[in-house]
């Protein structure tokens, strides 16, 4: 390995862990694509990112937690189905031609842009459908209001900044679709899947699945998503190692850049608002999902 080399990989890990604290996604999404880009084997850009994974992931979640912003149970109850499914993907990631498997993880990170999406313009259908309703009723209480002294006023203040301010996301655990525990399994599965087919921690489907299934906001879901990785992340690695697809010193490396880049992004993700963290996770996806594109041409082109 050239220092040319170790700087690029230490430099990605850092990148890598400032895009876990930020967006809940292990790094992966940026780790593959990298290290498909120094010619190393999808199977094993695959497998060596899931080992980095673990060390960012488990750094960001302990910061995390250290705050007071990861639930536990939370995190067990979406990670423990994972464990299972990361195996099955970590199986599949050795038989797809490199080609198949690079196309199908653009198409994903193109989905996931939709699934962000959702939850905020069925929300906004909602709001518009009962938007008739609401107006009336407010017409009619202020016909009869005009003598109401001031402390009723203020009231009505309060409880109008109230309704505003949760226009635009979806109340804390209310699924759109589905019970709560099965949303839970369900978006453990998918996650622990993705981290063994993809090597990319599961974050890029299980953000957006708390956000559409369990009602969570974007910054819990990209909280509880990091706690989770750390089970998918172990899992899928654990499966890609007993196949002998990991590279366990550029692995070491992404990690430990990640690491530190974990401990810096999940100090300043509380004080972003949540429109600028969806903006910059859907904009990632779209970039990535181009180049993933791209490699997956090249691969089928040469093969």
């Amino acid at each position: 390995m050239t220092i040319t080399e170790l700087l690029i990989l230490g430099a990605a890990g850092i990148f890598a862990g400032i895009l876990a604290g930020f967006l809940g996604i292990g790094g992966g999404t940026a780790i593959v694509p990298l290290l498909v880009a120094l010619k190393y084997a999808p199977v094993q850009a695959v497998a060596t990112s899931g080992l980095s994974i673990v060390i960012t992931a488990i750094s960001g979640s302990i910061q995390n937690w250290r705050m007071g912003y990861l639930s536990l149970s939370q995190v067990a109850g979406i990670g423990f189905p994972a464990v299972i499914t990361a195996q099955i993907g970590a199986y599949l990631a050795g038989i797809f031609p490199p080609y198949l498997l690079l196309l199908t993880f653009g198409l994903l990170l193109w989905l996931n842009i939709f699934l962000i999406e959702l939850p905020a313009r069925l929300t906004a259908n909602q709001n518009a459908e009962a938007e008739p309703g609401k107006l009336g009723t407010e017409a009619e209480q202020g016909e009869n209001a005009q003598s109401a002294i001031t402390n009723t006023s203020a009231t009505s203040v309060s409880v109008s900044t109230i309704t505003l301010s949760t226009t635009y996301q979806l109340p804390h655990n209310s699924n759109i679709f589905f019970h709560p525990t099965f949303a839970k399994i369900a978006t453990g599965s998918a996650a622990g899947l993705l981290a063994g087919l993809f090597g990319v921690g599961g974050g890029v489907i299980m953000v957006p699945l708390q956000i559409w299934l369990l009602g969570e906001s974007i910054k819990t879901a990209i909280q509880t998503s990091l706690g989770v990785i750390v089970i998918t992340a172990i899992s899928a690695t654990a499966g890609h190692a007993a196949h002998g697809n990991v590279l366990w010193v550029v692995g070491l490396i992404l990690g430990g850049g990640g690491l530190l880049g974990a401990q810096v992004s999940t100090r300043f993700l509380p004080r972003l608002p949540d429109r600028i963290v969806s903006l910059a996770f859907r904009s990632l996806l779209a970039i990535l999902s181009i180049y993933i594109f791209w490699q997956a041409w090249q691969q089928f082109s040469n093969g």
